[in-house]
């Protein structure tokens, strides 16, 4: 295993394309199936659950969609697999897109269905340790897997919580390395999601309640959305069709996973037998809670966005990150693929 270390220089982000098409429809069901590949953003765990009920249900069959899901190292590389051809649909970091978008908006993708759209970034500090806020982690040395989403975002963190960086230092480390770099104290603070560090922590043996300390982006003003459904522009162009038959799946996988949470889980064993259900059923509900359950959810749906916050999220990457360009609204996110209005979930846990 190789470990970098480096001081801390700004981080940049790839993804993938762009362009508009149709209006609210059912799906068409195709004669045959078309093979399309996914790329998650994690391993496979509890909050991947409506991906594999949409599957297990027959729900992507409905469609024509011959689906495969793959593990994925980072909501961040989801949307860089996605602008390179390797996937022809990613559950990426929108924070990755608009960066893209603004750097290169010839070659990103767009986001069609917003599922996280609360900010869970974060960095894990240990309890016991003397960082408390932001300001701390001035100095340190902080380490987190290079695709994480978190790590990516934090140039854009440190400029609104106003770090110095000049003397914190990044160790890149594989992510199943994450906890017990922590825990052994050859790190100062790790990046993630606040619920990925969680139950990752947990399921190391640590009590993440009572061991771990979480800066959160979201409590210094990143009002941000997260991870979303992302595709290339030749897909929207080419296969409108095809696009929104995959989002209504998807949409009727969250549906039934809502319905039964241990289904859900079930669904994740049949292709990772050694999770810890009980854990992954945990991290499901938290994730829920925490990451998809903002309250403009009850107006807009699971999927959509509320338009100003969705602008103004825009303009803090753009100027964190001290970008080119603002890419508008339409080139980051579109709603011409999302379910009928009275087809959209208004409501989680």
């Amino acid at each position: 295993m190789t470990l970098t270390r480096r001081r801390f220089t700004q981080l940049a982000a790839a993804s993938g394309a762009t362009a508009l098409v149709g209006g609210l429809a059912a799906p068409a069901i195709a004669q045959g199936k078309t093979p399309m590949k996914m790329i998650l953003n994690w391993r496979y765990q509890g909050p991947q659950s409506w991906f594999f009920l949409a599957q297990d249900n027959g729900y992507f069959d409905e469609v024509g969609i011959d689906m495969t899901m793959d593990q994925g190292n980072g909501s961040g590389a989801a949307v860089g697999q996605v602008a390179g051809g390797a996937y022809d649909v990613g559950f990426g970091d929108v924070n990755a897109l608009i960066r893209l978008a603004a750097t290169n908006p010839e070659e990103a993708p767009i986001c069609v269905y917003q599922m996280y759209n609360k900010p869970p970034f974060t960095v894990g500090v240990l309890s016991s340790s003397d960082i408390e806020t932001a300001k701390d982690l001035e100095g340190r040395l902080l380490g987190g897997a290079a695709n994480d989403g978190a790590l990516k975002l934090f140039p854009a963190f440190a400029n609104v919580a106003g770090l110095d960086t000049s003397g914190i230092e990044i160790m890149n480390f594989q992510s199943n390395l994450r906890e017990q770099m922590l825990k052994s104290g050859q790190v100062e603070g790790v990046f993630g999601y606040v619920n990925t560090i969680r139950f990752s922590a947990k399921l190391s043996g640590m009590d993440p309640d009572s061991e771990i300390r979480f800066i959160s982006y979201g409590d210094y003003g990143m009002d941000l959305y997260s991870n979303g459904m992302i595709v290339p522009k030749k897909m929207v162009e080419e296969s409108p069709e095809l696009v929104r038959g995959m989002i209504w799946a998807i949409n009727k996988g969250v549906a039934d996973t809502l319905a039964d949470l241990d289904a859900a889980v079930d669904s994740v064993a049949r292709r990772e037998p050694l999770i810890n259900k009980a854990v992954e059923k945990e991290r499901l509900i938290a994730t829920l809670q925490d990451e998809m359950n903002h309250p403009e959810l009850a107006t807009t749906g699971l999927g959509a966005v509320d338009a100003d916050r969705f602008s103004r999220a825009i303009d803090i990457v753009v100027d964190a990150d001290g970008l080119p360009r603002t890419p508008a609204s339409e080139e980051v996110f579109t709603d011409a693929f999302l379910p009928a209005p009275d087809e959209r979930i208004y409501k989680l846990l």
